[in-house]
């Protein structure tokens, strides 16, 4: 197997992102966060890409920070922007597509954070989830405490987030951190499956929006959401896409949707993904 600390691969519209450091337990490192962040621009950029699937190389997901980095950053007294860079904290959810973690083991720490950043999780039966963080002296980095708040909400945020206890898939199914817990042989077919159901049914166009406003509306008021899906509701009336999945569902055939066009850096919305 390749030595590049994230593998790449497209598969049928499925762009599959593996951790690759499996000596390490996929530990994450400066290389493997830096390239983890450029292959999700590759995914966004990329139209024949229409799901992204993360996963990790062997039997780990991602135990966290790898040990000799917190050892180097220590040393010179918590560095951060040079060691871990603040730019990189966004992960899953700053691309337009949708992104599903196959959680196959243990997954703690900033790897825990892979997990929840991403928009939907499934979980193999030998996946387990720490935060970790007040265990090592540590803040909730990168966004968990928003991420498991507005995933499993609030006192069970804080009884992972405080305890730093172990969660295995069971829990995690009932806790409602994950959304399907299958035996490991049956993950990657379980999650490429989901992948491959939206790639035939859905709208990139939709997905991209829908997205954008679940992430977006956790900030606003329930009228100002529902005022602003309203207009953005207006907006995509006359689109191809609506035309063409009227048409398909009068013919009883699959829709044919266009691909994402890639990102523009003066794009002021993301609300017009095309």
């Amino acid at each position: 197997m390749s030595d590049d600390p994230v593998l790449w691969d497209v598969e049928e519209g499925v762009g599959i992102i593996t951790l690759n450091r499996p000596e390490r337990h996929n530990a994450q490192d400066q290389a493997l966060e830096r390239k983890y962040v450029d292959v999700l621009e590759e995914a966004d950029r990329n139209p024949d890409v229409r799901v992204v699937v993360v996963t990790g190389a062997g039997p780990a997901f991602c135990v966290g920070g790898d040990f000799d980095t917190l050892d180097e950053i220590a040393e010179t007294g918590g560095f951060f922007d040079e060691q871990i860079p603040r730019v990189l904290t966004r992960f899953n959810a700053s691309i337009r597509k949708p992104v599903v973690a196959a959680v196959n083991g243990a997954a703690a720490g900033s790897g825990m954070v892979y997990a929840m950043s991403a928009d939907l999780r499934f979980a193999s039966t030998k996946a387990k989830f720490a935060t970790g963080f007040a265990r090592l002296g540590l803040a909730a980095e990168r966004g968990m405490s928003w991420y498991l708040t507005q995933i499993v909400g609030l006192g069970t945020a804080l009884d992972l987030l405080l305890t730093g206890r172990v969660v295995l898939a069971e829990e995690a199914l009932r806790l409602g951190l994950v959304s399907r817990v299958v035996p490991a042989d049956e993950l990657l077919d379980t999650t490429l499956a989901w992948a491959h159901d939206v790639i035939e049914k859905c709208s990139p166009s939709a997905m991209a929006v829908i997205k954008a406003q679940c992430y977006r509306d956790t900030s606003l008021h329930l009228f100002q959401g529902i005022a602003e899906s309203a207009d953005i509701t207006f907006r995509l009336l006359g689109g191809p896409d609506l035309a063409e999945g009227i048409e398909a569902f009068r013919e009883k055939r699959q829709a044919k949707f266009p691909p994402l066009d890639p990102p523009s850096l003066t794009a002021g919305t993301p609300f017009n993904p095309r």
